[in-house]
């Protein structure tokens, strides 16, 4: 029966990646504009020069010519050069990735962290000032948008305090990296944690009224050792599935938060392909961030049958 779960969970995740792969192609062809033309503006270049580059990039090829080139040169691991700089696709890639898994990961860590233990304690104690507090101040950070957050961020601490760098990774000499880090995690942080809190939060009430956890009571153990042994460990797998989840959207990066704070890592290298439609660009960082969103998802559905194998049933 495990087996069979697991393939069936591999399998379904193999089908989405290579329905990702075709929608990947198709997406950014249907954007407006050509990036040869945005290209021969930038540089000026002659008509027939154009041309030349619309034939090196394949652009000049029919779109399903150009769909089977894509998923040969994808498989093979080659992910093509950027159309506006004309480097390899892979190196911009690495190059952003560091900053973006550093900015993302730590600020995903910390809203995890905090958020579960505010909703465990939040929904242990239903109803007390701590849970109104918590679940209030959670649903305003959650439906307060990123970006004018971290503008908000930014200009209280940067602008008018000065206790902070107003954007960038590092100075000059490179060692003031958790400067540079603080607003843009905090903003992250502060942006993630509602989600964490809430669900946590949810997930305790719903197990307070469990059997197992009046038997718990009956046999005269204390309130902590009820929550801390019987209650939690049931209650915390929503919450698990949704930080592996989390942790799956590293890859892509936060968009809005980097360009706000001018972090070179993929979220930022994103807005500029969008704006110059880079189509190699933007289909190596869209293809790479479904694949670790998809890749997550399996790992979550295969840890939680682990978890709970009432789960393979289903």
């Amino acid at each position: 029966m495990r087996s069979r779960y697991l393939l069936r969970k591999i399998g379904w995740a193999l089908l989405t990646l290579l329905f990702v792969l075709t929608a990947n192609f198709f997406l950014f062809r249907v954007m407006p504009g050509d990036p040869v033309a945005l290209l021969g503006r930038s540089q000026r270049l002659s008509a027939a020069a154009l041309d030349r580059q619309r034939e090196v990039f394949g652009l000049d090829q029919p779109l399903l010519a150009q769909y089977a080139t894509y998923l040969r040169q994808t498989l093979s691991g080659n992910l093509g050069v950027s159309i506006i700089s004309g480097d390899d696709v892979w190196s911009m890639i690495a190059a952003r990735m560091w900053p973006t898994v550093l900015l993302v990961g730590v600020g995903t860590a910390l809203a995890a962290l905090i958020g579960v233990l505010a909703g465990i304690r939040a929904g242990w104690k239903r109803g007390s000032a701590f849970d109104r507090g918590g679940l209030y101040s959670s649903l305003i950070l959650y439906a307060t948008p990123e970006g004018w957050l971290g503008m908000i961020l930014l200009i209280v601490f940067a602008g008018s305090l000065g206790w902070f760098p107003a954007g960038g990774y590092s100075s000059s000499e490179g060692g003031d990296i958790l400067g540079h880090l603080a607003l843009p995690v905090l903003t992250l942080t502060l942006g993630y944690v509602g989600q964490f809190m809430i669900v946590m939060r949810s997930s305790m009430i719903d197990v307070k009224g469990e059997d197992y956890l009046v038997l718990a009571r009956a046999k005269g153990l204390g309130d902590k050792r009820i929550r801390r042994h019987h209650a939690v460990p049931n209650a915390f797998l929503p919450s698990f599935t949704l930080i592996v989840l989390s942790f799956g959207f590293v890859l892509g990066g936060a968009i809005v938060i980097e360009t706000v704070f001018s972090w070179p890592g993929l979220g930022l290298l994103t807005y500029q392909a969008i704006k110059d439609q880079d189509y190699p660009v933007l289909q190596a960082v869209f293809l790479l961030s479904s694949a670790a969103v998809v890749l997550a998802n399996l790992l979550a559905d295969v840890t939680y049958g682990f978890l709970d194998p009432r789960v393979e049933e289903v």
